[in-house]
């Protein structure tokens, strides 16, 4: 199962980008997958909760913190491509988050 964690400023607008790769991993057959949008608040309490974590771009501020919270338990961190996020492009991220688990596995 990979764990992806999306955090942004309330959690509130991710969720929609959330819904969009859910239903982009059903349409590809991608069943171990679990995504969640959280407040970049609740960061330090997920930090062992994630196989991959990513920003929102409004947030994209905080990535040092990120990377201090989630590098050293070996858990990738990104900044959302913008555009892909504008367009809430489910699938595009998702493939993102994707490719970022298999590298760091």
């Amino acid at each position: 199962m990979i764990r992806i964690l999306l955090f942004c400023s309330a959690g509130m607008s991710t969720s929609m980008l959330v819904t969009k790769m859910k239903k982009a991993a059903k349409a590809k057959n991608i069943e171990d997958v679990e995504i969640d949008a959280l407040p970049q608040a609740q960061m330090i309490n997920h930090a062992g909760d994630a196989d991959v974590v990513l920003l929102g771009p409004q947030i994209k501020f905080m990535l040092p913190k990120a990377k201090g919270i989630f590098d050293p338990k070996g858990i990738p961190v990104s900044v959302i491509d913008s555009a892909d996020y504008g367009m809430l492009n489910g699938e595009k991220v998702l493939e993102a988050a994707l490719k970022m688990a298999k590298k760091a596995s």
